[in-house]
């Protein structure tokens, strides 16, 4: 018999939650193919078998968490060669021809009304949801339960007894009734993602001395180059020019000019990083996840633009790596993207600065005493840890990104 055990995720990853069973109990499997779905604090990751034999049992069912290193399923790998030759032994020879193939047949059919073919997003919302996903209609000509489908579809989730050990728990948010029919409610499990985001969210607060100053930044330069050159940006790169490659430039300039925002502290000493790795917070479905765009200073607009495009794809997609997530020195976020107009950012622990975007309002501005003027401006807000960072650096770290946005064309002497 084979253990198939969790995998070492990373150093900073120790446990996760079983999201899905790919494979049936009675089921082949073959080397390199997905068993299970495994949702961990930043990613979604897929448990490969290392061995082909049958599933002989799962020791773990969806929802439930589960350490690197922990046995979840056994594979008999004789199970395998059973039902493609012929062993020695003439005793044994006959039964394992017969129960075997009969077993991979059940569970095929099983497989089939459990796991019906659908993107991983209709999965993870009909998991919240209790939804079977069997009972859902779609109109894919393929016939993918796609997110949509399940979205339509409602919340009841029909209650259908499951043919493998893990099914009854496949649904760990399951709406729960109200006592008073006149005051429905739904509870529903928060995602590990969620719970973690919420956990890391609180420590952060509680372990930084955090504080937030603001300035605001006329838009009139950055909106003019852009509107200028936007045609044959996209024509020479392939990537159109955003404003994230402005404020990432900003950004990298303003902490060469003060390094304390770009350390981090360990213990009694203050780690200063040479190197410019910048998180960019992108919204998901699943919650809010911040790739790091790598060596920011060493890239041009072009470079910046497809990275953060080609990263928010894959966040989008759920196909981020755990490397992908680790590692950033300083984090931007863009609330102005939803509306907002003013926030106070969080930081990404174990960082001490992160820099919030936001709408880009038409307002009137005072060009001297007697002159005003209708324009582009963006609050933007520094949150810092104020353990390291004193507000005079905060405030001339927020006036520096200010100078180099409204002269957009000294960005180039700050990459």
């Amino acid at each position: 018999m084979i253990e198939i055990k969790v995998p070492e995720l990373a150093e900073s990853i120790t446990e996760g939650t079983i999201a899905q069973w790919l494979k049936g109990v009675g089921e082949q499997i073959n080397q390199g193919e997905y068993i299970a779905e495994l949702e961990t604090d930043k990613v979604n990751i897929e448990i490969v078998a290392e061995h082909s034999g049958v599933i002989k049992e799962f020791k773990r069912e969806p929802g439930d968490t589960v350490e690197v290193g922990e046995v979840i399923a056994i594979i008999d790998e004789t199970g395998s060669a059973a039902g493609t030759e012929v062993k020695a032994e003439a005793p044994q020879e006959e039964p394992k021809k017969e129960t075997v193939p009969a077993a991979k047949e059940e569970a095929s059919s099983s497989a089939t009304s459990e796991r019906p073919l659908a993107s991983p997003a209709a999965r993870k919302l009909a998991r919240e949801k209790g939804i079977d996903l069997s009972a859902v209609s779609t109109a894919d000509p393929l016939g993918r339960v796609r997110k949509q489908d399940v979205e339509s579809h409602g919340t009841q989730a029909p209650a259908q007894p499951a043919p493998t050990p893990a099914a009854p728990k496949k649904s760990p948010a399951a709406p729960v009734a109200s006592d008073d029919p006149a005051k429905p409610v739904e509870r529903v499990k928060m995602t590990r993602r969620r719970q973690t985001i919420a956990k890391r969210l609180v420590e952060s607060q509680q372990t930084a001395a955090m504080l937030t100053t603001f300035n605001e930044v006329d838009m009139t330069a950055v909106m003019d180059v852009r509107n200028r050159r936007k045609d044959a940006f996209v024509e020479k790169n392939g990537v159109k020019l955003g404003f994230m490659s402005f404020f990432t430039k900003a950004v990298v300039g303003a902490l060469k000019e003060f390094p304390l925002l770009n350390a981090e502290i360990q213990g009694d000493e203050l780690l200063i990083k040479k190197y410019y790795d910048i998180g960019c917070a992108v919204s998901t479905d699943e919650g809010l996840v911040v790739p790091v765009l790598r060596d920011a200073d060493r890239l041009s607009f072009a470079g910046i633009e497809k990275g953060i495009g080609e990263l928010g794809k894959k966040a989008r997609d759920n196909k981020l790596s755990i490397a992908d997530l680790q590692g950033g020195t300083f984090t931007i976020t863009n609330g102005g993207v939803f509306g907002s107009l003013m926030s106070t950012p969080i930081l990404n622990a174990p960082q001490v600065g992160i820099l919030g975007m936001h709408k880009i309002q038409w307002r009137p501005v005072a060009l001297d005493k007697e002159r005003f003027e209708n324009r582009p401006m963006m609050y933007i807000a520094l949150s810092y840890d104020h353990r390291i960072v004193d507000g005079k650096e905060a405030v001339g770290f927020l006036v520096k990104i200010k100078e180099l946005l409204e002269d957009p064309e000294s960005l180039l002497l700050e990459g």
